[in-house]
């Protein structure tokens, strides 16, 4: 909760949610589990400021691999989803799906560099 929201403060526009430990889950890789935890995260998504349509939400277990990379046998309930976006709509089966369809940004190139100032020191000699 407090990523989502921290990622919206800080004016991140894309999101995706990872749902880990889905091989931890009673019984093990639990589509109603995930059911439930993906109603419990779009209502919380959707209250911070996302559109939960286009926030893509995977049930991955990161210990075994599952649908990080390729999809899982473990999950046959899990199947493709879609997202429409305004620019495109994609398809997505995996986390790495989901990473490769992120939009880059437009940079503002006529614009002065922005660095981030983390500390200041004052060296006294």
């Amino acid at each position: 909760r407090e990523h989502v929201l921290l990622c919206f403060t800080l004016g991140v526009k894309q999101l995706i949610v990872a749902v880990n430990k889905m091989d931890t889950t009673e019984p093990k890789f639990s589509e109603e589990r995930f059911k439930e935890i993906y109603k419990e995260v779009t209502a919380y998504v959707k209250k911070v400021g996302y559109n939960p349509a286009i926030v893509p939400m995977i049930p991955i277990s990161g210990f075994n691999g599952d649908n990080m990379l390729e999809k899982s046998e473990h999950m046959p309930w899990w199947k493709k989803q879609k997202i429409e976006r305004k620019t495109a709509s994609f398809e997505y089966e995996t986390l790495f799906d989901a990473l490769d369809n992120i939009e880059c940004p437009q940079r503002p190139t006529d614009k002065a560099l922005r660095l981030p100032l983390q500390d200041v020191y004052k060296i006294g000699g």
